[in-house]
């Protein structure tokens, strides 16, 4: 897939985005298939009629949704950023996608290469009863969880390690390793009941990575696993001993840090 090149002659922007991931088969652009990137780049075709191709912070999966994403894109024309923010959400309409912030930048910034960290949020919903407000918004499970002996095993999984176990077989990173840098565990009530709020900051993560960290500690949560069991499963570096991999429909891009912020 042909990525972003920078333009001398060209100003670049860059974009915040939220999206509901829900409609979409993820960030990339896929043939027939309807994706965030794709719903973008045709909209900024509707500005200045030609090929696009826009580069992100990191591509979310498919029902993975975005608070604050952020992409760049080359126009030709030098647009006032607010005025290619709006211009940009009215084409975007009826997808769930806005452009948040627009900024002007340097040529040689780049979305992805750039960043030195990504901050993902995830939400778990305690309750029998089914989601009506936050349906798709939410991994749902149907008994109460130890957010205390999450707690505890969260902290075997911070710092540098081999993080071979919780990510996918089809990731294409060159390393297993990483650093995570946060995992905290809030309790807290939203607006469906009470949640458990996973918030994970790292510069950067595997392919399922912090699902596989929920999908894991909720084992924990539930007492079906031991604070001690996630620390031999990460130790192991086998992907067979992971607990199992959460819904994607929880996950939020909450954030992606830069040294110097483009937006502020």
């Amino acid at each position: 897939m042909p990525t972003a090149r920078y333009c001398p002659d060209m100003p670049r922007y860059a974009l915040k985005v939220e999206y509901n991931g829900a409609p979409f088969a993820g960030w990339q652009r896929q043939a027939d298939l309807p994706t965030v990137q794709g719903a973008i780049e045709s909209a900024l075709a509707k500005l200045e009629p030609r090929e696009h191709t826009i580069a992100a912070a990191g591509r979310t999966d498919a029902g993975v949704h975005a608070t604050a994403q952020v992409a760049h894109c080359d126009m030709a024309k030098d647009w006032d950023p607010f005025r290619l923010s709006e211009a940009l959400n009215y084409h975007l309409k009826p997808d769930p996608v806005a452009i948040t912030a627009c900024a002007q930048v340097d040529g040689e910034w780049h979305a992805r290469f750039s960043a030195h960290e990504r901050r993902y949020l995830f939400r778990l919903l305690m309750r029998r009863a089914p989601a009506v407000h936050d349906r798709g918004q939410v991994w749902q499970v149907q008994h109460a969880l130890d957010a205390e002996a999450m707690r505890e095993a969260a902290q075997y999984l911070l710092g540098r390690h081999d993080f071979t176990t919780f990510r996918s077989s089809i990731c294409q990173a060159a390393s297993p390793v990483k650093t995570l840098d946060m995992l905290e565990i809030e309790e807290t009530t939203g607006v469906s009941g009470p949640e458990i709020r996973f918030h994970l900051r790292a510069r950067s993560f595997l392919h399922n990575q912090v699902r596989s960290f929920v999908g894991t500690l909720e084992r924990v949560g539930s007492g079906a696993w031991t604070p001690e069991d996630v620390k031999t499963a990460l130790e192991a570096c086998n992907r067979a001993a992971c607990g199992p991999v959460c819904p994607p429909q929880g996950l939020y891009l909450a954030g992606v840090g830069y040294p110097d912020d483009p937006f502020s």
